[in-house]
């Protein structure tokens, strides 16, 4: 690395929902959690592991300005679990390029139906969980 300057700064952020882009979020998690299952091999005193599967994880938080979540509400009050795929991106100018990553199947684990309070710029942070997910570019050094 060159200089600081190459550091990626979340500010050139930005996130789409469904190829809609969502201008008031603020803040975009991605996070992939290995689960692994021990196992114990003869002539081994050591514990070893075996990979057995992925849990794709990840939160948006979003500045108060639209009732952005109540199709998905609603919809889980019928019984319908709605999917979506979620695109982030950060390109900032000064770093080695742009990352993009896609997350499929996107379903929100909460959303918050009313929270603020006086005198405080509204803000919602929505956690999800994904099945599948992709890098569409990639910065490499």
């Amino acid at each position: 690395m060159s200089s600081a300057a190459r550091i990626m700064n979340g500010t050139h952020g930005q996130l789409w929902e469904d190829g809609n882009l969502i201008a008031e979020c603020t803040a975009f998690q991605l996070k992939i959690a290995k689960n692994f299952e021990d196992k114990n091999r003869c002539g081994q005193m050591a514990t070893d592991r075996k990979l057995i599967s992925v849990k794709i994880t990840g939160s948006m938080t979003l500045d108060k300005v639209y009732t952005r979540g109540a199709h998905d509400s609603d919809s889980a009050m019928s019984g319908h679990d709605v999917r979506h795929t979620l695109v982030g991106a950060l390109d900032d100018p000064d770093a080695y390029g742009a990352e993009r990553v896609a997350a499929y199947g996107v379903s929100y684990d909460e959303q918050t139906l009313a929270d603020w309070a006086a005198a405080k710029a509204g803000s919602v942070t929505i956690p999800f969980q994904a099945t599948g997910y992709k890098y569409l570019d990639k910065v490499v050094a």
